[in-house]
């Protein structure tokens, strides 16, 4: 079962997909693009445990963190 963990102001919440399913695929991949419409970023993790940065839904990641863009000035 893969995640995607959506992180925003108020914590984080988790979307659970069966990677087989296709209807739940398809859900998980329209979440990806909308989240990184939004400005999300989209990161999983390498074997060593480092982020990287994804641009396009990958349906055999295990875990996807999508973090808000960062506002400072």
């Amino acid at each position: 079962m893969a995640t995607q963990i959506v992180m925003d102001r108020t914590g984080d919440s988790r979307h659970f997909f069966e990677q087989d399913d296709r209807k739940q695929l398809a859900k998980a991949e329209e979440r990806f693009k909308k989240l990184t419409r939004q400005g999300f970023t989209a990161a999983t993790r390498t074997a060593a445990g480092d982020l990287n940065v994804v641009r396009t839904f990958d349906p055999t990641v295990e875990e996807t963190l999508f973090y808000p863009r960062l506002v400072g000035g």
